[in-house]
């Protein structure tokens, strides 16, 4: 996939119509090219396994067709006149020892009796290995049609029970399990029929399997039949029944040692991949009973929980849960069980729920940065975004893109947005006395408007994410409200010391400034710098000395999440232009002509922005701003 990056730039704070369609767009491209909403068909090469093991269910249910034998059988030489001879009883009038008679054997062994293949064998010398255009033996079409007494004549007559037809496809005894027929095995395994024949490819246990013939499977593996594959990524007995559900199959099978380990085909799945895939949880217990590992992983990295979330498959996961399935393990892209659960709508819910519980981390993220909130919100499954919520989910978790949970849960199920403010309104509780009452204790509980994850970035970034995506009305709310009054009356003497640090500062530099280089030097004239300026000059040093002592704790703190705010490389803008434009030398001299020209276009620069953070760090006061502004990241002491 697509590594995809993309950005939603707001400089306004808001959302407008014509940004929220290209922000759809956007977030739309991305997430299908992305995310794990592109995995409604999970996974190309598991479904191409599991619909391998289902389409040759169907040829070996029925090995050949009716209407197949009949076309190759007339296709032969007089062929149409003596399946006519057989079907009406008419073999008498064969001539012995003419070719028409090994073609009559093999067409009574399907449509004749016992009589019939015992007149032809004694009266007209029949070969009873004789083979239609397909290589196919009248032993073959006996087992097929799971009739013993005439296997049991030819097997007396020396038919072989090991003979292949022309593909090699097929011997008697794998058309003997086909056709579920007990008596057919035991009579070919009494010949020397080897039991184990074809196991490269598909044995008669195997067929067996396949017609879910519990009477065959059960003779076949108490004869020696092999369970398992001498080739690694084959095809298994066990694989076959587990695909199918086909309990007593598995538990025949599980008990003569069949490999709960062995994988299949290019993808690796293992049986208990393939049980969870179709929810047959009965097969699946079986497997976790008999050792296999809960968490194995097939070549896309998935576990049997991953398989199960994604088919939402909701016995089975309960199942796996309680087995000990890892429920934070990753697959392909990062993602995790909660991410897969979230791909259909039918039972994304009880999924959701079933992993919560079980300790699923709600804010993995993938490799992209989505977490399963975002795919919640954007696939518009409301209960499961407010169910994730409820179990902390971050609503400000932001992609590798910048875009937050919260920006999909505007657009994409805006009903969650009066939830929220219901869940704010539920933290606001009063004791003791009625509402109004002087008495009357209140009690806020603010951990809503601070999840965990929150903290890393800053207390309010719940706060700031709602006025991003236009919902400043909730601002109002009672909870948040007092949040911001209680946050600023606790920071405000910071803010004060901080706004009055850089008042004092700028109002120096603004001096030093004028006094060195806003003087007219006349030709010829002495200029000399006034002298307050020198005194100036030691304090402005000092105090931009200070200013990048604290930035350089600031960078200590977080070296990533410092660099991304613009404010920051304002500071250091103004930090080194005043190193570069204030220098005691200068004053020492006493002659201002020797100041650079260099220098003057310095100081002009830093002169507006410092005058710029100034204006900034004012507008940060609520009766001059958005209230919540005050906590802008990069701003110092509060961040």
């Amino acid at each position: 996939m697509e590594n995809v990056r993309f950005s939603i730039i707001e400089n306004d704070l808001k959302w407008n119509s014509e940004s929220d369609q290209v922000a759809d767009q956007d977030a739309d491209l991305l997430f299908e090219k992305s995310s794990v909403s592109s995995e409604a068909n999970f996974d190309a090469d598991f479904s191409k396994e599991v619909q391998k093991i289902f389409d040759r269910q169907q040829q070996t249910q029925n090995v050949w067709r009716p209407q197949e034998i009949d076309r190759t059988l007339c296709a032969m030489p007089n062929g149409q006149h003596v399946v006519d001879m057989v079907k009406t009883g008419c073999i008498l009038e064969l001539i012995p020892d003419s070719s028409d008679c090994n073609l009559a054997l093999i067409c009574s062994s399907i449509y004749g009796s016992v009589e019939n293949i015992m007149h032809l064998l004694n009266h007209c010398n029949a070969d009873p290995n004789a083979t239609d255009n397909r290589g196919r033996t009248p032993l073959h079409f006996a087992c097929f049609r799971g009739n013993a007494p005439i296997a049991k004549v030819l097997l007396d007559r020396g038919s072989d029970p090991n003979r292949w037809d022309a593909r090699k496809e097929v011997t008697p005894l794998h058309c003997a399990a086909s056709s579920k027929s007990v008596e057919c095995i035991l009579l070919l395994l009494r010949r020397k029929a080897n039991i184990n024949i074809g196991i490269e490819k598909l044995s008669a246990l195997h067929y067996a399997i396949d017609g879910n013939a519990v009477d065959c499977v059960e003779i076949l593996l108490k004869y020696g039949a092999d369970p398992n594959t001498p080739q690694v990524y084959t095809e298994t007995p066990l694989h076959t029944a587990s695909a199918l559900g086909y309990t007593k199959c598995v538990q025949l099978l599980l008990s003569h040692h069949a490999d709960v380990r062995s994988q299949f085909y290019e993808g690796k799945v293992t049986a208990l991949h393939l049980a969870a895939e179709s929810d047959y949880v009965d097969c699946a217990r079986l497997l976790l009973e008999h050792k296999a590992d809960v968490d194995c992983r097939n070549a896309s990295q998935q576990t049997p929980l991953h398989i199960a979330c994604l088919t939402q498959s909701i016995a089975t996961v309960h199942l796996l849960i309680s087995y000990g399935a890892n429920v934070n393990a990753t697959y392909r892209e990062g993602r995790t069980a909660l991410h897969a659960a979230i791909v259909k709508k039918s039972d994304c819910l009880d999924c959701c729920y079933a992993l919560l519980t079980a300790g699923a981390d709600v804010n993995k993220a993938d490799h992209f940065g989505f977490t399963p909130l975002h795919a919640a919100a954007f696939n518009e499954y409301s209960n499961c975004v407010f169910a994730l919520i409820e179990h902390g989910a971050d609503v400000t978790a932001r992609t590798d893109g910048r875009v937050s949970a919260l920006s999909f849960i505007v657009r994409r199920t805006p009903e969650i947005i009066p939830k929220l403010m219901n869940k704010f309104s539920s933290s606001i509780k009063a004791y003791d006395n009625e509402l109004g009452n002087v008495d009357c204790q209140i009690y806020l509980d603010f951990q809503p408007l601070v999840p965990s994850r929150s903290m890393e970035r800053g207390e309010t970034e719940l706060l700031l994410a709602l006025i991003e995506v236009g919902q400043k009305r909730i601002l109002m709310h009672p909870l948040c409200e007092t949040f911001l009054f209680l946050k600023w009356r606790r920071i405000r003497k910071f803010f004060l010391m901080s706004l009055a640090y850089h008042t004092i500062f700028v109002l120096l530099f603004t001096l030093y400034v004028i006094g060195v280089f806003a003087r007219s030097c006349k030709d010829g004239a002495t200029c000399i710098a006034p002298g307050y300026v020198s005194t100036i000059c030691y304090f402005v040093i000092i105090l931009n000395c200070i200013l990048l002592g604290k930035e350089l704790f600031q960078m200590a703190h977080g070296l990533h999440g410092y660099a991304k705010y613009w404010e920051n490389w304002l500071q250091w803008s103004i930090v080194f232009g005043v190193f570069l434009c204030v220098s005691p030398d200068i004053v020492s001299t006493g002659d201002l002509r020797a100041v650079p020209i260099w220098q003057h276009h310095v100081a002009a620069v830093v002169i507006l922005l410092v005058w710029l953070e100034l204006m900034m760090l004012v507008g940060r006061f609520p009766i001059f701003g958005i209230y919540v502004q005050m906590f802008t990241k990069g701003t110092p002491l509060y961040t």
